[in-house]
């Protein structure tokens, strides 16, 4: 019996997929595409902004572009009046030319460049700065206005991150902050954590508010902590992921390939997006009486999120058109391998030595045809002359044979899958992004390129 991993339900998503839209993209843009669903966007950014506001909590929210490079998230931010986390000279281009004001930009990252750093300090951009060496080169900056930064902390939780300050370095850094004056606005503080850990990210945020009443003591504004992102996506229900890895085996795999828990990403997740936010502000921080929502509110802190992956739920898949379908060992287990026209590096979990795992979608053109029982199951595999080029090791159950000219929907890509590792491998082009939205007046889907 094949494994399967159904995604949630996604009313809009379905309504694209009945349309006959998809089929005609297929055929006038000749090779796989993604397709983007702002209207999705935009609700999951509103639901973060209430998460806040029902908390009584002053807060800004921050997307973290680094998680799909299509330029109609940062136009809605910019409409939405939602500020964009940013960590590259280019990112910064993109988000100031899509209407992003400059004071609304986090600027992240790890040693960042002397060009970043110069453009972000001009533009107002808020800068969190991650090291010693690197504050030294943000106040050696010559600017109309002081540059403004947080100073970012390493996590005690995490003592193997590679990220913050950490220590006496972080002393080192406020010192420094508080005796360069006016050269510098040093606004509160900030974190990176890895992993979806809502007490982890309150206790530290906790800790951060300390600091930021330590740092007002020496003269420093000290007014803000950045969480970062962190912030689940469900993808699968709890008892369908709960069975699958339960059941997962190397025989469900393409060349009896082996998979262990900890390599997925965890599809499921019973607290997600703005519900995971509402949790972490009702959190009691350990060694507090009260939630972190009412610590913050005490402090007269405001607080700084940068989703990037939550923000994205269900506001994009990808689509890939069916080029062959080979039957392999007939004999022994019966199944089949599934050729389709991009390659593995359109789904960027295999980056991760990883799957994704939520099924694949099959729309064919004649969804009736009586092509004998199913399911039909077989893996997907890329055009490429890898023989690692799979985007889905798994067998999946289709519901009949594929055939040439069907089309494969991988179903909520936007976060991170689309683009993190694309390439123009064999010279084929990278997939194209198409914009969806749903006019009020007539229901039907139309499209532009995103640009």
């Amino acid at each position: 019996m094949a494994l399967t991993l159904p995604a949630h339900a996604d009313p809009l998503a379905d309504r694209l997929h009945t349309s006959g839209l998809l089929a005609e993209l297929a055929h006038g843009l000749g090779g796989p595409f993604h397709y983007l669903l702002p209207q999705a966007f935009e609700t999951n950014l509103a639901a973060f902004h209430s998460a806040l506001a029902d908390a009584g909590v002053e807060g800004r929210v921050h997307y973290a572009k680094k998680a799909n490079k299509a330029a109609v998230f940062i136009d809605r931010c910019a409409a939405q009046g939602a500020g964009v986390d940013i960590a590259s000279l280019g990112e910064l281009r993109e988000a100031l030319g899509h209407g992003v004001r400059g004071e609304d930009l986090v600027v992240t990252g790890p040693a960042k460049s002397d060009a970043l750093l110069r453009v972000a300090a001009r533009q107002g951009a808020l800068i969190a700065v991650d090291a010693l060496d690197e504050l030294d080169r943000v106040l050696a900056l010559r600017q109309p206005r002081p540059p403004r930064v947080l100073l970012r902390v390493h996590p005690p939780a995490q003592p193997r991150s590679r990220f913050g300050l950490g220590g006496g370095d972080l002393d080192a850094a406020m010192r420094e902050c508080a005796e360069a004056g006016d050269r510098v606005r040093m606004e509160g503080f900030s974190f990176h954590l890895s992993g979806y850990d809502v007490q982890q990210r309150a206790d530290l945020a906790a800790d951060l508010v300390d600091l930021c009443l330590k740092a007002r003591v020496l003269g420093l504004q000290a007014d803000r902590i950045s969480i970062g992102g962190g912030f689940a996506v469900d993808y699968v229900p709890a008892d369908a992921w709960q069975r699958f890895i339960e059941q997962q085996r190397p025989a469900d795999y393409h060349a009896d390939k082996a998979f262990a828990e900890r390599d997925f990403y965890p599809y499921h997740s019973p607290v997600a997006g703005a519900d995971a936010l509402a949790a972490v502000l009702a959190a009691r921080p350990a060694g507090t009486d009260g939630s972190l929502a009412q610590r913050l509110r005490q402090a007269g802190v405001m607080l700084l999120l940068e989703p990037g992956r939550a923000l994205l739920d269900r506001a994009g898949s990808s689509v890939f058109t069916v080029q062959g379908v080979k039957d392999r060992d007939r004999d022994r287990d019966g199944y089949g391998i599934v050729t389709v026209d991009g390659t593995s590096l359109s789904l960027s979990e295999q980056w991760f030595n990883s799957e994704y795992l939520p099924d694949p979608r099959l729309l064919s053109a004649d969804a009736g045809r009586p092509d004998g029982p199913g399911p039909y199951r077989a893996c997907v595999a890329g055009a490429s002359c890898l023989d690692s080029d799979l985007l889905t090791w798994r067998k999946i159950a289709f519901p009949v044979r594929p055939r040439v000219g069907d089309l494969l929907v991988y179903p909520n890509t936007a976060g991170y899958q689309m683009d993190s590792n694309e390439s123009p491998f064999h010279e084929l082009p990278l997939p194209p992004k198409v914009v969806i939205d749903f006019p009020e007046d007539t229901g039907r889907p139309r499209w532009r390129l995103d640009r």
